[in-house]
């Protein structure tokens, strides 16, 4: 029984000697940090809402490994930026940039905010002008006045 429980201890402690400190994705880190920089700029195609650096996607992954081997082959990160649009399209960057093919990107927003509050003052003005005015007669005003000074003078 003790030595069953001998080798149970040592099998399952036996991946801690066979552990190794993780290799750096990179040989160079100044390389891997160039990657990063350029790759925060970029939006991954698949989240969309997520940078091509933070994404754990497979296609983030095979387009950092790309932008890698550009920079190995010593691209300047605009002739990197310009591949990645000329194959992906103004929307692989966070900050496209502004052209008319990319106007309803920038305006969109500023024209839907606009017509909303377009749509907001039509909207009140024709309430406003629906709404009948219940005005008080002479002796209702006087009652009220007569209830005031009441309150007033307890």
């Amino acid at each position: 029984m003790k030595r069953i429980l001998t080798c149970l201890l040592f099998l399952l402690f036996s991946n801690i000697l066979l552990a190794n400190e993780a290799v750096p994705l990179a040989e160079d880190p100044v390389l891997e940090q160039r990657l990063i920089t350029i790759s925060e700029e970029m939006r991954c195609l698949v989240c969309q809402n997520e940078s091509l650096a933070g994404s754990r996607s497979d296609l983030a992954q095979d387009l950092r490994r790309e932008i890698r081997g550009l920079i190995k082959e010593g691209k300047s990160d605009a002739e990197i930026r310009t591949f990645m649009v000329e194959r992906y399209g103004d929307f692989v960057l966070y900050r496209p940039p502004v052209k008319p093919i990319t106007w309803l990107l920038w305006l969109g927003p500023f024209a839907l905010m606009i017509a909303g509050i377009a749509a907001l003052l039509v909207y009140l003005r024709k309430r406003n002008s629906q709404i009948t005015g219940n005005l008080l007669s002479e002796e209702e005003n006087k009652r009220i006045d007569a209830l005031l000074r009441d309150s007033a003078n307890d």
